[in-house]
C-alpha cells in the first residue's frame, strides 16, 4: 500500500476497533452501575469477585479469534484461499470446545469457584450466581469473538463494530430492565450480558454471513499443528485477559486483607473503569492487526513499521485523553459507581483512580506492541510482553509494593509492573528488526 493508502486504512481500522471496543466494555460498566444502584457495596463486591473468570473467557475467544483471523489474512495475502478456510473452520471447532468446557464448569463447580475466588456469606451466593449464568454462555462470548476477527480481517470492520456495538446496546438495555423493574438483582444483570453475543452473531448472520464474506465451513481433517498455530498467534491477547483476570483475583485477596469488602469495592469501581481503558487500547491493536498482517503477508517491511508508529502515537494520546477525564473529574466518576453514597468507599477510589491509570501511559503501549508482535508472526516476543505485564511483573510488585504502602502500594503496581513491561516490549521488537 502507499503511505497515503496505508494512513487511511489504518485510521478505517483503528477508529472502528476502538469505538466497538469501547461498546463493549460499556456492558461491564452497565453491570457495575446497576448492580452498585440496586445491590450496593455487596453486589459491587459480587461483580469483582466473578469478573476474573469472564476474562479467561473472553480472553480465550480473544486467542481464537486474533489468533486464527491473523492466520487468515496473511494466508488471503499470500492467495491461498483453501487454507485460509481450513483456519477459518479449525478456529469455530476450537472455539465452541472451549466454550463447551467453560459451561461445563459453570453447570457444576460455580459455587467452589467462588470460594475459591474469596466470597462468603451473600457475597459467595450473589457472586455464584453470575458465574453460573455467564459461564452458561461460554460458547458464546467465544464464537462471538471468533466471528467478529475474521469479518474484520475479511475487510468488514464497519458491521464487526455494528456488531459489537448492537450487542453492548442490548445489554445495557436489558440491564435495566431485568434488574430494575423485573427485579432479578444480579441474575438478571449476568442474564442480559449472557444474551449480548448472541445478539452481536445474529446482526452478522443476516448482514454479512449470507452474501459478502470470503471465508467459508469446510470439510477438512482435524490438524493439531494448525489448531496450535491457531493459539500460538492469538496467545498474547489470551495471557493479556487472563493475565488481568488473575491479577484482579490476587488484588481482591490482598485488599480484603488490608481493607475489608469496601476495599474491593473500591478496586471494582477502578478495575472495571480500567476495563474502558483496555479496550481502547485492544482496540488500537486489534484495528492495526489487519493492515500490519496484510502488509507482512506481501513483505512490505515498510508498511509494516508506518502502522507501527501510528499505533503508537495512537496510543499515547489515547492515554492522555483518559487521564485527563480522571484529572478533571474524579469525584463525579466514582460516585456513578457508589450508588449508597458510601464515604469510605468514595476515599479509597479516589485514592487510588489517578495513580493506577497513570499506568496507562505505558500499558497502551504495551497492550499495541504484544498485538502487533503476534500480527506479524512473533508469538514468542508477544508471549514476554503479554506474560511481564501480567503476573510475572504485577505480582511480586504488588506484593513488595503493599508491604511498604498499603493501600497505595496497591494502587502503585499497575504502573510500576506497565513500566518493567516497557523495557520488555521495546527490546522485543527492536530484537525482531521492527524498529
Amino acid at each position: 500500500m502507499e503511505k497515503h493508502g496505508t494512513l487511511k486504512t489504518f485510521a478505517r481500522y483503528v477508529s472502528l476497533n476502538v469505538a466497538a471496543m469501547i461498546g463493549l466494555s460499556c456492558y461491564i460498566l452497565a453491570d457495575t452501575f446497576f448492580i452498585s444502584a440496586s445491590m450496593g457495596a455487596n453486589g459491587l463486591a459480587a461483580l469483582n469477585l466473578a469478573i476474573p473468570i469472564y476474562s479467561f473467557v473472553n480472553g480465550t475467544g480473544l486467542m481464537i479469534g486474533m489468533g486464527g483471523a491473523t492466520r487468515y489474512a496473511i494466508c488471503r495475502a499470500q492467495g491461498d484461499e483453501e487454507e485460509s478456510n481450513r483456519v477459518f473452520t479449525h478456529s469455530v471447532i476450537l472455539g465452541l470446545a472451549c466454550g463447551i468446557v467453560f459451561l461445563l464448569i459453570g453447570l457444576f463447580f460455580a459455587r467452589p469457584l467462588s470460594q475459591l475466588l474469596g466470597g462468603e456469606g451473600q457475597i459467595l451466593d450473589m457472586t455464584a450466581t453470575y458465574l453460573r449464568t455467564l459461564l452458561v454462555f461460554a460458547p458464546m462470548f467465544i464464537l462471538n469473538n471468533t466471528l467478529v476477527a475474521f469479518v474484520r480481517n475479511d475487510g468488514w470492520p464497519n458491521y464487526s463494530m455494528a456488531a459489537m456495538l448492537l450487542g453492548s446496546g442490548f445489554n445495557i438495555v436489558m440491564d435495566y430492565v431485568l434488574v430494575f423493574p423485573c427485579n432479578m438483582g444480579i441474575f438478571g444483570a449476568a442474564l442480559a450480558t449472557g444474551f449480548s453475543p448472541v445478539v452481536s452473531m445474529a446482526f452478522l448472520a443476516v448482514t454479512v454471513l449470507r452474501k459478502k464474506r470470503k471465508f467459508r465451513l469446510m470439510k477438512t481433517s482435524w490438524y493439531w499443528n494448525r489448531a496450535g498455530q491457531i493459539a500460538a498467534l492469538g496467545l498474547s491477547s489470551l495471557i493479556t485477559e487472563v493475565s488481568a483476570g488473575i491479577v484482579m483475583i490476587v488484588f481482591n485477596l490482598v485488599i480484603l486483607r488490608l481493607e475489608g469488602s469496601l476495599g474491593v469495592a473500591a478496586y471494582g469501581i477502578i478495575a472495571n473503569l480500567a476495563l474502558v481503558g483496555t479496550s481502547v487500547f485492544t482496540g488500537v491493536g486489534q484495528g492495526s492487526q489487519p493492515v500490519i498482517s496484510t502488509s507482512y503477508g506481501k513483505g512490505d517491511h515498510a508498511g509494516v513499521k508506518a502502522v507501527l508508529r501510528m499505533a503508537a502515537v495512537a496510543a499515547l494520546g489515547l492515554a492522555l485523553l483518559l487521564n485527563i477525564a480522571v484529572w478533571l473529574f474524579p469525584e463525579q466518576i466514582v460516585a456513578v459507581f457508589n450508588g449508597e453514597g458510601d464515604p469510605v468507599l468514595a476515599q479509597l477510589a479516589l485514592r487510588g483512580l489517578p495513580i493506577y491509570f497513570a499506568g496507562f501511559f505505558l500499558a497502551g503501549m504495551n497492550i499495541v506492541l504484544a498485538a502487533i508482535l503476534s500480527a506479524v508472526e512473533k508469538p514468542g516476543s508477544a508471549f514476554l510482553v503479554a506474560i511481564l505485564r501480567g503476573g510475572a511483573a504485577s505480582l511480586p510488585l504488588l506484593f513488595l509494593l503493599s508491604a511498604f504502602w498499603g493501600m497505595d502500594g496497591v494502587w502503585l503496581s499497575f504502573p510500576a509492573a506497565e513500566l518493567v513491561t516497557f523495557g520488555a516490549a521495546l527490546w522485543s521488537v527492536k530484537k525482531s528488526g521492527w524498529m
